[in-house]
């Protein structure tokens, strides 16, 4: 059996862009309706279909009220599988970051402003991917396809891993 397709679920286009208010509206009005509780009396059957519809909408809005979530799972459904590449232009930066973090482990509290300068550097990377992101799936609305596909793909990637170092240096130097 195929994987539901969401936006469908939902009775919506796939789109990257969508109404926050309007897909939460629909998710209620879609929670009451198949609710298993409204279909304690139905036959087994039913009532296994009604949880299973019930399932599939939180899953659904939990991936399509997330932007980034949303983007990589149209992209999914394209063909587009995620990579793994570490952005060339963040190499020096996370080697220096590297460093540091050992540093800190093995000691070294002197590291700690380094570290927070890499963190408000890495936050700040992450809000213009957002930005860059917005600016992507506006484009890619407007003529979807692999051309816009693409670009989507490898910023989503640049994202996730800007995000995993704020993530490594947030918990490093809480510890």
């Amino acid at each position: 059996m195929d994987a539901p397709d969401y936006f469908h679920f939902f009775g919506l286009d796939p789109r990257l862009t969508l109404d926050p208010a309007d897909l939460e509206n629909r998710f209620y009005r879609l929670s009451r309706q198949l609710h298993p509780d409204r279909h304690a009396q139905a036959p087994p059957a039913e009532r296994e279909r009604s949880l299973e519809a019930s399932a599939t909408l939180n899953d659904a809005y939990r991936t399509l009220r997330d932007p980034v979530a949303r983007a990589e799972y149209l992209l999914k459904r394209q063909g587009f599988e995620p990579t793994k590449e570490v952005p060339a232009e963040l190499l020096d930066e996370v080697f220096e970051l590297n460093l540091a973090l050992e540093e800190l482990r093995a000691g070294n509290a002197s590291v700690r402003p380094r570290l927070e300068a890499a963190r408000d550097r890495f936050r700040a990377l992450l809000a213009e991917s957002d930005a860059a992101l917005e600016r992507l799936f506006a484009a890619c609305d407007q003529a979807p396809g692999p051309a816009t596909l693409g670009p989507i793909r490898a910023a989503l990637n640049r994202r996730k891993y800007i995000s995993n170092l704020v993530q490594q240096v947030e918990s490093e130097s809480s510890s």
